[in-house]
């Protein structure tokens, strides 16, 4: 524990690993199998269960509950893990679990992320970088969540659905289907409402990569054809653009769930 400060009335297993620097706040608990990389921080009341490792100057706010056993019925006690990356903010009460034996034992959230109050990621979850969960969201088991996606507060996502990169999913939505990349959903059942435009500016994206998206996005939905026509005829056309291609080879690679669509439109 080079350089740790740990405070008197926190309990911090001697087979728990802490890198430099790290602080653990008054009444926290890390548990055995705990890795708390350089410069972490729980600032207090947090526990930290299980074979969890957090990255490099994460800050662990107060009644988090990081690691502990899934929620999941069929979990036995099976050694998963939970691998949360680098400079995340996961403030009050916020939970996030391991993985499990149906779902590939891991759990792992990516750098720069932020979850705010009492929000929550379930077993077996595959969080993107950069990415923003505001307060209460809660993301069940199995989920696939890109680089760059916000989800707002009070949001649900259903088990095993996919979310792609850049998109955003609007405030106390309940999201039951894969949401393409760059794409916006709100709604309860959530709907697919358009591109997520402000992120995008935001983000440094060009007008014309913009300009491409929308063109890209109105053919792919229209009314003629069926949707996996549209796709094809949209993947030739923008064969030599890389952001619609993503979208593209996002609905080809499919999931458990079916696509999020706009209102009208038949699933696919």
């Amino acid at each position: 524990m080079p350089n740790s400060e740990i405070h008197s009335s926190a309990v911090v297993s001697p087979d728990a690993r802490l890198g430099a620097g790290v602080k653990v706040g008054p009444f926290c608990v890390v548990e055995a199998g705990v890795e708390l990389g350089d410069g972490v921080e729980l600032v207090s009341h947090v526990v930290v269960a299980g074979r969890t490792t957090v990255g490099a100057r994460t800050r662990i706010f107060p009644f988090a509950s990081i690691g502990h056993q899934p929620q999941d019925l069929k979990f036995k006690g099976e050694p998963s893990t939970l691998t949360i990356g680098a400079d995340c903010l996961i403030r009050e009460g916020v939970t996030m679990n391991p993985g499990t034996e149906g779902g590939g034992m891991v759990t792992t959230v990516g750098d720069r992320c932020a979850f705010l109050a009492n929000s929550h990621v379930g077993h077996d979850c595959r969080v993107g970088n950069n990415v923003v969960f505001s307060n209460n969201v809660m993301l069940a088991g199995h989920c696939t969540i890109g680089d760059f996606v916000i989800i707002g507060g009070g949001a649900a996502v259903i088990q095993f659905a996919r979310v792609g990169t850049h998109a955003f999913i609007g405030g106390m939505s309940g999201l039951e289907h894969d949401l393409i990349p760059y794409g916006m959903a709100i709604g309860n059942r959530a709907y697919l409402s358009g591109l997520n435009l402000i992120g995008l500016q935001r983000r440094g994206f060009t007008r014309a990569q913009i300009h491409d998206l929308r063109r890209a996005y109105r053919l792919m939905f229209a009314q003629e054809g069926t949707l996996l026509e549209r796709v094809e005829d949209v993947a030739a056309e923008f064969q030599e653009h890389p952001i619609v291609i993503e979208i593209v080879e996002f609905i080809r690679q499919g999931g458990k769930r079916s696509l999020c669509t706009p209102q009208g439109t038949a699933e696919a």
